[in-house]
């Protein structure tokens, strides 16, 4: 056993984590779920962390039975009180950031201070959303009839589901559930069966918080498998919305279902984030960004960079740059604080690296640096000089891999960078304003999100986050995406005493 790995005990005690839990809860746990155990490991050493008892269907009906009897209270407490106890909930994430973010880091694999930069997204977007509990605005109207008013209003929606993937465990729900909650919603949350401890633990301290305040059912968690849970879950008409994290593949299969029952979704999927890097940008600016881009959390963030554009004139220089920082890239622990990148979050990750390599070399990539699998769950971050029209560009492998290609112009740059399904992430380093200009406008990136000199990776919570085509064009956290937990209703009052209709029709009778 790692040293590290022996604080797993007393961290499960400081956040009120049993070694077995239920695997349902809707304020109360539930004693004795119908599910099979679920063991969660640690991809840092392979050892079991605790082990989680699944939800059966009719866990999942109690759970969805008490969300839907609190959902009928919830909604009636006005949105600045709702606010409050969000805010709560934001201070108990803060007390307990230390120790749900080493839970992540084993549990996940992703290096601590990016645990513990999880939690503190989870606690930014719960003061995002108290602030936006006094600003769920509608417009007012004018109406072409005399003696009327005009105006909108936004409604709770109901029970929004949420199912997030195993890289961001507790972050993605934090982006739906905080802001839903402020709506006057409730939320179903299944989590991804590699992370149910972290998950665990977040609903542990949020109970807290309802439990002062006499509520059960506002959040509500049910670890299950695909079958019954999250097939469950998307086919559900008691659930208006559902908030997916995951494959494109998977998420195609979740918008058909839930497209047939006349649903909404959100669909946060594939990512293959490129940068283009030209000829006047800052090396050293471009050098952080592209490492923390690529190698950060193994390459397991659906914003990871995976294809870097680099200009003629400066792509030695920062090839060479990269080859060199690769080199010193320390793999390990994620809770060692020398480590830089953790592991890949299973065996099956790692095979999937390598096949997705085998085809590189195939398709005439060159491997400039690592592309072995080192032991256990552990990989080398690997650079890759690839050309134009390698079938594979087109694909996200979910690995630390990066492919490195070169260009003559902006245009013939911007063209590669668009020519693949996936469209949610990508930036520019340049000192020219003519260039970035020309990315961030209608000819340039066609991702839900570009930046200039800054990388692909590490959004903010203020901005709404998403993207397009294959990525499933959903927006979630700031902005103003808290309109899809809602339901948008236009009112006309007629103070008059006269019944003029619209567009000067006159019915008589």
């Amino acid at each position: 056993m790692h040293p590290a790995t022996h604080v797993v005990p007393e961290l499960l005690e400081k956040l009120h984590i049993e070694p077995v839990n239920s695997g349902a809860c809707h304020g109360d746990w539930i004693a004795e779920p119908a599910g099979s155990e679920l063991i969660s490991f640690t991809p840092a050493t392979g050892e079991p962390l605790a082990r989680v008892r699944m939800a059966g269907p009719a866990d999942y009906e109690a759970v969805m039975a008490r969300a839907a009897g609190t959902f009928l209270e919830w909604r009636m407490m006005p949105a600045p009180k709702r606010g409050d106890i969000v805010r709560e909930i934001g201070n108990e994430l803060r007390a307990h950031k230390q120790d749900l973010g080493a839970l992540v880091s084993l549990e996940m694999g992703k290096i601590l201070p990016e645990g513990l930069g999880e939690v503190q997204e989870t606690i930014d977007i719960a003061d995002f959303a108290v602030g936006l509990s006094r600003q769920l605005y509608g417009l007012t109207m004018h109406s072409e009839r005399p003696g009327h008013r005009m105006y909108e209003q936004w409604h709770p929606l109901g029970i929004v589901g949420v199912i997030s993937a195993f890289n961001f465990p507790v972050a993605v729900w934090a982006w739906n559930a905080m802001i839903a909650a402020v709506c006057g919603d409730c939320v179903l949350w299944r989590p991804s069966s590699e992370t149910p401890l972290a998950a665990v633990a977040v609903q542990k301290i949020v109970n807290r918080v309802f439990d002062r305040h006499g509520l059960k059912g506002v959040f509500n968690l049910v670890i299950g498998p695909s079958q019954p849970v999250a097939e469950s879950l998307i086919g559900d008409p008691r659930i208006p919305l559902v908030s997916f994290t995951g494959s494109t593949e998977v998420g195609r299969h979740v918008s058909e279902v839930i497209a047939r029952r006349l649903g909404r979704s959100i669909l946060e999927l594939g990512g293959n984030n490129g940068i283009i890097v030209m000829d006047d940008a800052d090396p050293d600016l471009v050098l952080r960004a592209v490492l923390f881009g690529a190698v950060g959390t193994a390459g397991q963030r659906c914003t990871t960079t995976r294809r870097l554009f680099l200009q003629r004139g400066i792509a030695p220089r920062i090839t060479e740059a990269l080859v060199r920082a690769y080199g010193q890239v320390r793999i390990g622990h994620p809770l060692d604080e020398q480590t830089i990148m953790g592991p890949l979050i299973n065996r099956r990750a790692v095979e999937d690296m390598l096949d997705g390599l085998r085809r590189v070399r195939q398709q005439g990539g060159e491997i400039l640096f690592g592309g072995e699998a080192l032991e256990g769950c552990y990989v080398q971050p690997t650079l890759v000089r690839a050309q134009p029209g390698m079938p594979i560009l087109k694909e996200e492998i979910f690995a630390p891999i990066l492919y490195l290609i070169e260009f003559d112009t902006l245009d013939e740059a911007i063209r590669w960078h668009n020519d693949v399904p996936q469209g949610l992430s990508s930036a520019m380093f340049t000192a020219n304003l003519i260039s970035a200009e020309t990315f961030l406008s209608h000819r340039g990136s066609d991702c839900g999100i570009a930046n200039i000199n800054i990388g692909t990776s590490g959004a903010e919570i203020g901005g709404a986050f998403g993207g397009e085509k294959d990525t499933g064009g959903g927006r979630e956290s700031g902005s103003d995406s808290w309109k899809a937990y809602m339901r948008r209703q236009t009112n006309t009052l007629n103070w008059s005493s006269q019944l003029p209709l619209a567009q000067g029709i006159e019915f008589k009778f």
